[in-house]
Parts: structure tokens; sequence; C-alpha cells
């Protein structure tokens, strides 16, 4: 009887471990606000890692495929029962976060026998105006990261994921020196591009303590934008739009990229 509490905390320390592995080879994920809304950005060459999901909401996740969709069908679904019981007024990310998903990847990770979410999501809500703008960080244990200000940080007008901390401290330091809310389109999907590249070219070294050489950045998302696709889509702030969420083509964004 002694020993079962032990073996719990290392078997949940074995399964962190396990799952950050898994992990760790995501392709980062970008979101930024900006004057017109909030742009979704990552690459990509095989399957969709950006979803709308209800309205003003819309999410990035990296994982699993099937848990990857499994919880993103759980959001839809939340949501689309909240808006048609109340109002899509009444649907709420903060809401649906906090009493739905969160308390269930929770639940599902210290379930030491059953099987855990193997995914990291990226949810984002639009606002009428960019200071209402709302980006929350799901981890697959249940843990919720939010831009919004605390007693040591300032409130952000973007959110990053990626597979690993370092990767993700790495685009928020780029992205906290180099994006502004009131910035166009245009501005946000160069730091977004830029964001991305930093992050994946974190994740291919262990030891990057300092944000690389902007020709270094330019470079590498020139190498990369040479054999992948971008995946983005934008949530546009005008309320009078009846579909808020619009994907964006590879060829379409292409056209904007300045080298």
């Amino acid at each position: 009887m002694i020993e079962e509490p032990y073996r719990w905390v290392e078997a949940i320390a074995n399964r962190r471990e396990y799952i950050e592995m898994q992990l760790a080879s995501g392709s980062p994920i970008v979101a930024l606000g900006y004057r017109d809304g909030i742009l979704f950005l990552t690459f990509g060459q095989r399957r969709q890692k950006l979803f709308e999901i209800y309205d003003r909401i819309a999410m990035g996740a990296i994982g699993h495929p099937g848990d990857i969709e499994r919880l993103r069908m759980a959001a839809i679904e939340l949501a689309s029962t909240e808006g048609f019981t109340r109002s899509a007024a009444d649907v709420s990310l903060r809401r649906l976060v906090h009493y739905s998903l969160s308390p269930v990847m929770k639940g599902a990770f210290e379930q030491v026998y059953g099987a855990p979410y193997l995914a990291r999501m990226l949810f984002a809500e639009v606002g009428d105006r960019p200071e209402e703008d709302l980006f929350l960080r799901v981890d697959y244990d249940g843990e919720i990261a939010s831009n919004g200000a605390t007693f040591t940080q300032a409130r952000r007008d973007f959110a990053v994921l990626s597979g690993t901390r370092q990767s993700s401290e790495q685009m928020e330091s780029f992205l906290q020196a180099e994006h502004s809310p009131d910035a166009g389109f245009e501005a946000a999907l160069k730091s977004g591009l830029d964001a991305w590249s930093i992050g994946h070219m974190t994740l291919q070294t262990s030891d990057a303590k300092e944000l690389p050489e902007r020709t270094a950045i330019t470079k590498y998302r020139q190498e990369q934008l040479a054999k992948a696709g971008v995946e983005a889509g934008i949530l546009e702030r005008d309320a009078s739009r009846a579909i808020r969420y619009r994907s964006l083509l590879d060829k379409e964004l292409r056209a904007l990229i300045h080298e």
C-alpha cells in the first residue's frame, strides 16, 4: 500500500516523458492578432493542422492525427450544442476549454491504465478589437496557458505552439520584439513565417540560447518554402461576415511573401 502513491507518480513521470518525446518533432504553429483579425500559420506536407471550431473560434494542433480529430470533434460538438441551446454569442472559448476540454484531457492523462491524448492544442477567439482577442494553449495533461496579463507577464497579442519548451520560448521572444497588434496582414504574415522558422530551427538543435541572425532566418525560410506548403487561415474581425474563418491557399500566400 505504501508503494502505490510512488508507483502512480513514477507512472505519470514516465507518461509525460513519453508524450513529450512523441510531440517533439511537431511542426510549430503561430497565431497572431493583427488589425483585421487573427492569422494562424504553419508549414506542412501531408495532413491538416488548422481547423475552424465555431464562428469566432479556430484551433491548431500537433500530435497524433487520431487524437487531434477526436478532440476537434468534441470541441465542435460542445460549441454547437452551446450555440443551439443558448445562442452563438454565448459560445465562449474560455468556457469551452476550462470546463470541457481541459478536464477531459487531464482525466485521460492521469488514468495511467488508459491511453492519454497525444496532442497539444492552440485555440484563438477573435474579438471586436485586437485587445479582446483570446488565445488559449491546452496541453496533453489539461494544463492551460493564456495570453492574458498576470503579475509577471504582460498581455500578449499572439500565441505559439511547438514540440519543445525551448522552441516555444524562442518564438515568443521573437514575436514579443517584432510583432504589433496594429500590423496589417502582410506584416503579420512575415512575422508569422519568421517565428515559425525560428521555432523549427530550434527543434533541430539542443543548445539554441540566442535568436538566430536575420540572414539565417531568411535563408531557412526560403529552404522550407522550397519543399513544404504553407497552411494558414484567418479569423476575420468584421462582425458583419456570416463566416469568420477562412482558409488561405498556399499560392495566395506566396504571392505576398517578399524574400
